[in-house]
Order: structure tokens, then C-alpha cells, then sequence
């Protein structure tokens, strides 16, 4: 219960500095998004209807027609956070100022709001809707990933936005969008972003103890054999901060400077061994 009490509590500050992104920043320098939300944007320059309820009506919709492919938690987050930034959206569009004519500046604002704001509701496990439900019903009938399907989306939007607010604005739009991409990125993944590591070396107890001691991570020794040599050999696998690359690359290198490493990125880990007890 504190927990989804937490979490809601994310989903309305993220609402909120979603709809001040759009509000003070995006819709008063001309600016465009993309997905759902670029399409309640140019619903406003060309028809002036209200941002919060074409957001919520255009989301609704999707919901309803996307619900099923959604875990329960998630679309009673989902739920909420579309009622909450659709709600921030219409108390704020009054009120909304104007704070800098300067294209550049609320381009980067703009995403850093919008991206902070996406990036609180998607860390509690919720969706902002919109490209989201999109992106699931083409994987479902089409077969596309749900990252191709959002990516598709924002395209087609914000390329039909060129129409309406111009070349210039466009690119700018593009800005905030990559702004935005990144901020949500560094909301979620923060900055405990993690990469795995493979060890292959002549040295392998030296090596796992000198990491165990010195970097004080739990280490999985897997049993290996060479393609050519066909000799068996012990594999090193652990996973670490990408701040400590340097640090075990030396405890490496002051062993084996002929191990083969290999890194990769960890988008998400869960379960426990990650540090050595």
C-alpha cells in the first residue's frame, strides 16, 4: 500500500511537469511533439481545442481498444496517469506564459520537463498511454517490436507536423523529442546504469579473487571450451556500475593484460548476487 501510494505520487508530479513542459514551453513557442501528444498539439494550433481533453479523449480511446494487453498494475497506472496529465493539462492551458521567445531555449526546456515528467510515470511501471498502446496493438497484429512501432509513430506525427508549424519549428520539435528520449532514459535507468561483463583469462581464480576482494562484486563462473582448442576453460561473468569499467579493467590488467573481456549493457536486473556478501 506505501508503496502504490509512492508510486501515484510519482504519476502526479510526473503529470504535472508533463503539462507545464507543454503548456509554458512547447504550444507557446510553436512548437510540436510527437505520438499522441503531437497530435493534441496540432488539434490545437489548427482547431483550438483544449490540449487536456483531446489528450484524454484520444488516449481513452486507445485504452479501450488496447486494455487487454496490459498487467493489471500497469493499466491501472496507465489509467491514472492519462486522467492526471490530461487534468494538468487543461487547469494549466490558461495560465500558460510564454516564459522565452527564444526557439532554442524552450526546445531544451520543453524536453526536460516533458521527459521528467514521462520518465517518473514509466519508473513507477505505468505508460503515458498514446504510442505506447499503439505500439503493443502493432506488435500484436503486425509484428513490429513495441520500439520500432513507438519510434514509426513519432515519425509519421512529427514529420505531418511540418505542414502546420514550418520547417524550422520541425527541427526544433525533433530537439525536443531527442531531449526528451534521453531525460526518460536517465530518469529510469538513473545513474546505477549497470553492463555485464564476460572474462575469459589464463588466470581465472586470480582474477575472481582480486575482483571479489577489491571491488566487492559476486562473480558466476561458467564452464566454457574453446572452438579451436577445444580446452575447456572457466568463464568469469559479473555485472557492475559502468563508473567501475575503469577500475576492473585494471584489476585485470594488473593480472592478465591478454584476457578477453567483453562488455555489454544491462537494461533491467532483478534477484540478488549482484554484490558479493
Amino acid at each position: 500500500m506505501k508503496n502504490s501510494l509512492k508510486d501515484i505520487g510519482l504519476i502526479l508530479i510526473g503529470a504535472f511537469l508533463f503539462a507545464v513542459g507543454v503548456n509554458y514551453f512547447t504550444i507557446p513557442n510553436t512548437l510540436s511533439e510527437g505520438g499522441i501528444l503531437g497530435i493534441t498539439i496540432i488539434t490545437h494550433y489548427l482547431f483550438h481545442w483544449s490540449p487536456g481533453v483531446v489528450n484524454f479523449v484520444l488516449n481513452a480511446a486507445l485504452l479501450v481498444i488496447g486494455y487487454k494487453y496490459f498487467e493489471k498494475r500497469t493499466m491501472v497506472y496507465t489509467i491514472i496517469s492519462i486522467a492526471a496529465s490530461s487534468g494538468f493539462l487543461f487547469l494549466t492551458e490558461d495560465i500558460g506564459k510564454q516564459l522565452t521567445e527564444d526557439t532554442f531555449l524552450a526546445a531544451i526546456f520543453a524536453g526536460l520537463l516533458v521527459g521528467v515528467g514521462l520518465g517518473l510515470i514509466f519508473r513507477t511501471g505505468g505508460t503515458s498511454g498514446g504510442s505506447t498502446i499503439l505500439a503493443r496493438l502493432t506488435n500484436q497484429w503486425l509484428g513490429w517490436s513495441i520500439g520500432k512501432g513507438m519510434l514509426i509513430f513519432d515519425i509519421v506525427v512529427v514529420a505531418g507536423s511540418v505542414f502546420i508549424i514550418g520547417v524550422e519549428k520541425t527541427m526544433y520539435t525533433l530537439l525536443v523529442v531527442f531531449i526528451g528520449a534521453k531525460v526518460i532514459d536517465f530518469i529510469v535507468e538513473g545513474l546505477d546504469e549497470k553492463v555485464a561483463v564476460l572474462i575469459i583469462s589464463h588466470s581465472p581464480e586470480m582474477v575472481l579473487d582480486n575482483i571479489m576482494s577489491k571491488m566487492s562484486r559476486g562473480i558466476t563462473v561458467l564452464e566454457g571450451r574453446g572452438g579451436f582448442s577445444g580446452q575447456n576453460k572457466d568463464v568469469l561473468y559479473l555485472v557492475i556500475n559502468k563508473q567501475e569499467i575503469v577500475q576492473l579493467k585494471s584489476v585485470i590488467n594488473s593480472i592478465d593484460k591478454n584476457a578477453y573481456v567483453t562488455l555489454h549493457n544491462v537494461h533491467e536486473m532483478m534477484g540478488k548476487g549482484y554484490k558479493a556478501s
